[in-house]
Formats: structure tokens, C-alpha cells, sequence
């Protein structure tokens, strides 16, 4: 039987070695897959208010229909790490398990929360795109756009316009310039950027539950491809532990993705494709936890600085969609 949320979290955390005898609670309520712009809202308002303070949130702008897009800071240590939610729409699993690391690492004063807030400092960007949200496709809103990437009368697909030789202020995709502005006011170490895709088997016919992949641009220098490297060797570790099963994801080298564009600027940057699984959905909401919280341990304590890079391409490549099923989402 597969844990619920809490327990899996729990249980992730003794494995990462940062809580001593944790006392998980059986009755923990699913999760929220996808909360409403209202409900966001509130819920990181309280989340500031039951941490006294140590979760910072702010609107860092407003969508093209004047949505918030909302960033919660925690943490004063050394080590910067960003992560991204639902820049795509209709993606949004990535977004409940943001609240629920805030609510994680954040909410309490235990000592192995203050140790972790001791050494990083995690800036979330959550749901980078509330108006495609609430039309529940993959681009934002912008009727008038024409875009190179995106659908014209539609709106721009976000994830294509992260390119460091556009400034923010050029940037057609409002949203996308909005986490521009935040990398760059941030420049953290790790970015990671949570999405979703369809549904794969691998060669044993076992279903894919997530993929990942690191820069392919060729101008990223390569010690930073290496470092994302380690992030997704840890990120396969962390959810193929939990009962997950991660593929190597088939992504371009466009430097416009996020994952390209903020290599390109000197962060270790991930990607990582939850899968989209309707039966599965807490267990995929877990995963991305688990994952959240195994980045911010190794990053604290430098376990991910040991960790062989070569070991990535070691992780099966995705294979194909399962049979009765479409691919509903494109590539990153």
C-alpha cells in the first residue's frame, strides 16, 4: 500500500538523516492537487503566520489578468536554492507539494528544521502562471499574442521564454520575465522547475511516475551541467526510494527553456516531469516533496557535491507512452 503524504514525508526525512524520531500522523489529509488563486492565497498567508515570520512571501508581479504570482522565501543560509511550480497550466502537482515543504521546514522550531534553515535558503516560485491555471492549459493569457512558442490568440507557453539575451523587460511572456527577474535578484546555486507530462512505460513495461534532465545547451559551462547532473542523480535516488520510477527525459537544447536558460546563467538546473497519473496523484504530489526536501538536505549538509555525475546517464532513458494513452504534454 502506498504511505500517505505525511508518513512518506517522514519516512523521507529519517532516510536524509535530519530527524531523529519523528512521530508521523496516520490521519494527515490529502492534499490539495489543485487549489484555487484564492486558496493559494490564504494558504501562504497562514504559512507565514505559523512560522512567525520565517517564511517571507510576496507577489513578485501580476499576471496579464492581474493574478498574483506569488514567491515564498525560507531560510538565511549560504546555499540558494529556487524552485519553480506551474509554468504550464494544466501542471500543477508541483504546486501542493511547494506548500507542503513550506509547511515542512517552516512551520516549527525542531532542530533538525533550524539546522537545514541554518545552511540554505529555498526561494519558491509558486505557480509561476496563475491564468493558465485557471483556464487549465498550458499557455498563460495573452489574446493578442503571436508568439514564436505558444498559440496565437491563446498565449505564450511560458517555459520558452527564458532566455538570457532577453531582458525581462523585453520579454513578451509577462510570466516568464517575472522569474527572470526573481533568478536574477535571487542567483541561486540550484534551480529546479516542476512540470508534468504524460504517461510512459520503460523497457520492462513498468510506468514511469517521473522523469528528469539537466542542461543540454552546449554553451553551458560544464561544471554546471555537472552539478545538475548530481541534483538529478539525487532526484532519481530520492523518488525511486519512495516507490517511484524515474526516466531520463527526452528534452531540446533551445536555450529559451528554463532548464537550458538558467544553466546558461551558472545554476545547477533540473528539470523534473511528474507524471501524470489521475489514480496516483498524492503519491506524485509526495514524489516532488521528497524530491524538494532531498535537494535541500544534500545541498545542506554538501552530501550532493559527492555524488558522480557520469551516474546520470545512467538513468534509463523514458520509453514509450502507454498503450490507450496521448501525450497531452509537450516536451519540458
Amino acid at each position: 500500500m502506498r504511505m500517505k503524504p505525511r508518513i512518506a514525508l517522514m519516512s523521507a526525512l529519517v532516510t536524509i538523516g535530519l530527524l531523529a524520531a519523528p512521530v508521523a500522523q496516520a490521519t494527515t489529509p490529502k492534499l490539495d492537487p489543485r487549489p484555487s488563486t484564492a486558496k493559494l492565497t490564504v494558504e501562504l498567508h497562514k504559512l507565514s503566520l505559523l512560522s512567525h515570520g520565517k517564511i517571507r512571501i510576496s507577489p513578485i508581479g501580476r499576471s496579464n489578468e492581474n493574478r498574483p504570482v506569488w514567491a515564498a522565501r525560507v531560510g538565511h543560509g549560504k546555499t540558494k536554492i529556487q524552485y519553480v511550480t506551474q509554468q504550464h497550466g494544466d501542471e500543477p502537482l508541483g504546486t501542493p507539494a511547494a506548500l507542503e515543504f513550506l509547511r515542512t521546514v517552516g512551520v516549527g522550531n525542531s532542530p533538525w528544521q533550524r539546522k537545514l534553515l541554518s545552511k540554505v535558503t529555498v526561494d519558491i516560485v509558486v505557480r509561476a502562471n496563475p491564468d493558465g491555471h485557471e483556464r487549465n492549459w498550458r499557455y498563460n493569457y495573452d489574446p493578442t499574442a503571436t508568439p514564436e512558442y505558444g498559440e496565437a490568440g491563446k498565449g505564450y507557453d511560458i517555459n520558452r521564454y527564458h532566455d538570457p539575451d532577453v531582458a525581462p523587460a523585453d520579454n513578451p511572456a509577462t510570466e516568464a520575465g517575472l522569474v527572470q527577474r526573481r533568478h536574477a535578484a535571487f542567483r541561486p546555486d540550484i534551480m529546479v522547475d516542476y512540470h508534468m507530462q504524460g504517461r510512459y512505460r520503460d523497457a520492462a513495461g513498468r510506468e514511469i511516475t517521473a522523469s528528469t534532465l539537466w542542461p543540454t545547451h552546449p554553451g553551458v559551462a560544464v561544471d554546471d551541467v555537472n552539478f545538475a547532473k548530481q541534483i538529478a542523480v539525487l532526484v532519481q535516488r530520492s523518488i525511486n526510494g519512495a516507490g517511484g520510477n524515474v526516466s531520463q527525459y527526452p528534452g531540446g537544447d533551445y536555450q529559451g527553456i528554463a532548464r537550458n536558460g538558467y544553466g546558461l546563467l551558472g545554476s545547477g538546473s533540473v528539470l523534473i516531469e511528474l507524471s501524470d497519473i489521475p489514480h496516483r496523484e498524492q503519491s506524485q504530489i509526495t514524489d516532488a516533496l521528497t524530491s524538494m526536501l532531498a535537494i535541500a538536505r544534500a545541498a545542506a549538509d554538501g552530501s550532493l557535491h559527492t555524488i558522480d555525475p557520469t551516474r546520470a546517464t545512467a538513468i534509463p532513458p523514458r520509453g514509450p507512452a502507454l498503450p490507450g494513452t496521448t501525450e497531452e504534454h509537450e516536451a519540458d
